[in-house]
């Protein structure tokens, strides 16, 4: 397989989203999401849909993960300002920093909760008016400022060990807890670095995330480097999915090969 390694690193998302499912066997669809400075930029994006109804975050990204939707949101679309926050289209201000919507129902003081307002990662107010979400294949976004990939944690462990194939770098990721979308999109918005994330009670009630995917959120200048490390994983028989190679079984003969 090590003819299939790529040494065009240029983005393409339709090349990346088959490369990704042809390596990991992704059950989800890979999406992109991209800030605007003007309303008039997001509705001019091709076949483009509007909400008609008030939604979360959660919910607009999972049309266009689950339901393969491409969808552009103001913050009157969404269902109030811990939504609208993270992505930038409303300010941090005292009222959200104080946490008073959180207070007793996540949070145990007005304390804890202030303190978990104040942990999130959130996109800098002032700069863009809309959002918009769309599968990374259909090329709409062209391209989105980050990637949201939805994986196992055996498909997302192998997706880093891609990353990480060149250019090493150790990753550190957080967890604010509830409204972990300040750690996956809001983090990687903010930082423009990959940012993983243990999706959150409201991303699998609102957002359809199943019970075993994670989610990175990752600038697409990345995917290609990701692509070409998993082809070099593959052609040294480290792919997906990982065969069991038994709990009792002497260990010498696979260790010798993947080790």
């Amino acid at each position: 397989m090590t003819d299939l390694i790529s040494t065009d690193l240029d983005y393409n998302g339709e090349r990346i989203v088959a490369d990704l499912n042809r390596l990991l066997r992704l059950r989800t669809t890979p999406i992109g999401m991209k800030l605007f400075e003007s309303i008039d930029e997001m509705t001019a994006i091709e076949r483009i849909r509007r909400p008609k109804d008030v939604h979360t975050t959660d919910q607009i990204v999972g049309q266009a993960a689950r339901n393969g939707w491409t969808v552009g949101i103001t913050a009157e679309d969404l269902v109030g300002a811990q939504c609208s926050t993270v992505i930038g289209l409303h300010p941090r201000n005292e009222d959200w920093l104080s946490g008073d919507r959180m207070n007793g129902v996540w949070f145990g003081s007005q304390e804890d909760a202030a303190a978990h307002q104040k942990a999130m990662d959130v996109v800098d107010y002032g700069k863009y008016q809309a959002m918009a979400v769309s599968p990374l294949s259909s090329g709409r976004l062209n391209p989105p400022d980050i990637c949201l990939i939805y994986a196992t944690p055996a498909q997302m462990i192998l997706f880093i060990n891609g990353l990480q194939w060149t250019g090493y770098k150790k990753l550190d990721f957080g967890c604010v807890g509830e409204s972990a979308c300040a750690d996956s999109w809001g983090r990687a918005l903010a930082t423009g670095e990959p940012s993983l994330s243990l999706p959150c009670y409201a991303e699998r009630r609102y957002g359809g995330v199943m019970e075993d995917e994670l989610l990175i959120a990752i600038p697409p200048h990345f995917l290609p480097k990701v692509i070409q490390g998993l082809e070099a994983l593959a052609s040294n028989g480290l792919r997906y999915p990982i065969p069991s190679y038994g709990i009792n079984n002497d260990v010498r003969a696979g260790m010798g090969v993947s080790y």
